[in-house]
C-alpha cells in the first residue's frame, strides 16, 4: 500500500508550526515528542503505520479553527480522527501531517425530547449518546459493534451503519445538522433541529465523506422512542447459501425486521468460545430481531419463522425473556473481539443486493480455496453489508499481501454483482486504488471537484478514497511562505 512521499520542507518547519499552535492551544493539547506520537500511527487497520508530525486534542469549535487555519497557512496537511476504531486506514497519518482528534469534545450541548434531538460535540462514542437519553425512554438509533468505543466524528465520516439499519437507517438516516470547520478555519453551520433544509443537501455530502471536506465538530442528530418490546429469534443452517436464501426470500416477503444478522461455522465457533452464548453448531446462524407490541412481535414472527421452516432449519429458537435475547446477542457483539483472539484478519465491507447473497457467499468460499486462506463470514444480511474476515498470519512473509488480493477480489465480485465497495466503513486506504473498478474516470472527476470546492489545496485527509495516481496534480501544491 503505497503513501506520498513526505514533504521535506513541511518537515523543516516543525519548530515554527509548533510555536504557532502553542500560542493559541493549551499545554495539553499539542502533542509533539515523537514516542507520544505513535499513539496516533494508525488506527483499527493496524497492518499500516506511520507517527504523524503532531497531533492536537483541541476542546472546541473555536480551537479546531484556529488549528486549521494555521495548518492552512502553511500548507501542512491535517488528518481528523475521532476515536480510532476506522478498519479501512481512514485516520491513518502521513509523517509531514498533523493529526487533529476530537476525542476531548465529548460533551452534550442539548437536548429536546419534544422535538426528538440532542445535540453532541462529535468526540462523544456512539452508545453514550443513547445513554444521555436513556433515562427518558429515548435512544440513537445508529449502532456500529464499535459502539462502546467509535465516536459520532468517525460515524459521520464513514456513514456507519450498525445491525439495527435495516429499519432505522445508517448515519445519514439519522443526522440533522452539523458544525463543520473548513480547512481556513471558517465555521459552518448547516442543517439542525428540522426535517430538511433548503437549498442543495450539503448534509448529505458531509456526511461519508471520509474527513475530506472539513472537521464536524459538533452533531445534531435524531434521537427514537424505544420500542415497546423486541424479540430476537436464532435460526441455524447447515449452509450458508440456503442461509442466504431464507434471508432474500424474508426480503422479498415483506417483512421489515429491526436487525438480520448473519455468522458462519467459524464465527460461530470463537463467538461460542469466547462469549458462551449457546450457540448451536452449524455452517450458518442468522440472528433476526422484531420489535413492536407483544401482537406484533408475534405476527411479525410467525412470519419470518413460516419462511425459515421452509428452508429446513437445524435449529429454531425464540427469546422468551431478556436474558435469552441479551444472550443470543452476546455473541454476535462479540464477533471481532473473537476472531481477533485465535487470527490476525482484514475485515472487509462490501455491500449487496440481499439477493446476490447466495451466488456471493459460495463464490467466497470457492476463492478461499483458491487462496489458500480462511475466511470467517459476520454481516448485516438484511441490507447485504457484508464483513468477511479474511484470516492470516501477519508474522508470515507474503501473507498480507495474499491476504489483500484476496480481499481486492472479494470486493470487486460485490461491485460486479450490484453492489460497492463499501457500506459503512469507508474507503480510506484498504479500497482507495479500488475505487476505478467502481467507477468510470469521469464520475471519480465529478467526485474530486467537490473536494476542489471545499479544500482546494488538498490538505484535508487528501492521501485517501482516491487513487493516489488519480489526486497527484491536486495533492502536490506548493507549500504556503513563511
Amino acid at each position: 500500500m503505497e503513501m506520498p512521499v513526505p514533504n521535506p520542507a513541511i518537515l523543516a518547519r516543525k519548530a515554527d508550526l509548533v510555536a504557532k499552535l502553542s500560542a493559541l492551544l493549551p499545554q495539553d493539547a499539542l502533542i509533539q515528542d515523537e514516542a507520544e506520537t505513535r499513539a496516533y500511527e494508525c488506527d483499527a487497520l493496524t497492518a499500516y503505520r506511520c507517527p504523524p508530525l503532531l497531533a492536537v486534542l483541541p476542546r472546541t469549535t473555536q480551537e479546531v479553527s484556529a488549528v486549521l487555519r494555521i495548518c492552512h497557512q502553511m500548507g501542512v496537511p491535517v488528518v481528523p480522527r475521532g476515536a480510532g476504531t476506522s478498519l479501512a486506514g481512514g485516520a491513518l497519518p502521513t509523517a509531514d501531517s498533523v493529526i487533529l482528534g476530537v476525542a476531548r469534545m465529548n460533551a452534550v450541548l442539548e437536548t429536546d425530547y419534544d422535538n426528538r434531538v440532542i445535540r453532541v460535540q462529535t468526540g462523544r462514542t456512539n452508545l453514550s449518546v443513547s445513554g444521555a437519553v436513556e433515562e427518558e425512554d429515548f435512544f440513537y438509533a445508529p449502532d456500529p459493534s464499535s459502539q462502546l468505543a467509535c465516536a459520532i466524528a468517525g460515524n459521520i465520516a464513514m456513514n456507519s451503519g450498525g445491525a439495527h439499519c435495516l429499519k432505522y437507517g445508517v448515519t445519514t438516516n439519522n443526522l440533522m445538522g452539523v458544525t463543520l470547520v473548513m480547512m481556513d478555519g471558517t465555521v459552518v453551520e448547516i442543517g439542525g433541529a428540522h426535517l430538511d433544509a433548503g437549498g442543495l443537501d450539503l448534509l448529505g455530502v458531509i456526511c461519508g465523506s471520509e474527513g475530506q471536506l472539513g472537521v464536524v465538530t459538533e452533531a445534531t442528530l435524531r434521537i427514537l422512542r424505544k420500542p415497546e418490546g423486541a424479540r430476537p429469534v436464532l435460526i441455524g443452517y447447515d449452509s450458508n447459501e440456503v442461509a442466504g436464501a431464507c434471508v432474500s426470500d424474508i426480503i422479498k416477503a415483506g417483512v421489515l425486521p429491526v436487525a438480520i444478522e448473519f455468522m458462519d461455522r467459524p464465527c460461530i465457533e470463537a463467538c461460542e468460545a469466547f462469549a458462551k452464548a449457546g450457540y448451536p453448531m452449524c455452517e450458518a446462524l442468522l440472528i433476526i430481531e422484531v420489535e413492536g407490541s407483544e401482537a406484533e412481535i408475534d405476527h411479525q414472527l410467525k412470519l419470518i419463522t413460516d419462511i425459515a421452516r421452509s428452508h429446513n432449519p437445524v435449529e429454531l429458537r425464540e427469546a422468551r425473556d431478556a436474558d435469552e435475547a441479551g444472550r443470543i446477542w452476546l455473541g454476535r457483539k462479540s464477533a471481532f473481539g473473537a476472531m481477533g483472539q485465535i487470527n490476525d484478519y482484514m475485515c472487509l465491507d462490501g455491500t449487496i443486493p440481499v439477493t446476490e447473497l447466495p451466488m456471493v457467499l459460495r463464490r467466497i468460499g470457492e476463492m478461499s480455496k483458491q487462496y489458500g486462506l480462511d475466511v470467517a463470514n459476520v454481516f448485516h444480511a438484511g441490507d447485504g453489508n457484508m464483513h468477511p474476515l479474511i484470516l492470516f498470519d501477519a508474522n508470515k512473509p507474503g501473507d498480507l499481501e495474499l491476504c489483500e488480493a484476496f480481499g481486492a477480489d472479494i470486493l470487486k465480485l460485490c461491485v460486479e454483482a450490484g453492489g460497492c465497495l463499501t457500506g459503512e466503513h469507508g474507503v480510506g486506504v484498504e479500497k482507495r486504488d479500488l475505487m476505478l473498478h467502481q467507477y468510470e474516470p469521469a464520475d471519480l472527476e465529478a467526485q474530486l471537484k467537490v473536494k476542489d470546492v471545499f479544500d482546494p489545496q488538498w490538505l484535508l485527509n487528501p492521501a485517501k478514497v482516491f487513487p493516489l495516481s488519480v489526486t497527484e496534480g491536486r495533492r502536490l501544491v506548493p507549500v504556503a511562505a513563511e
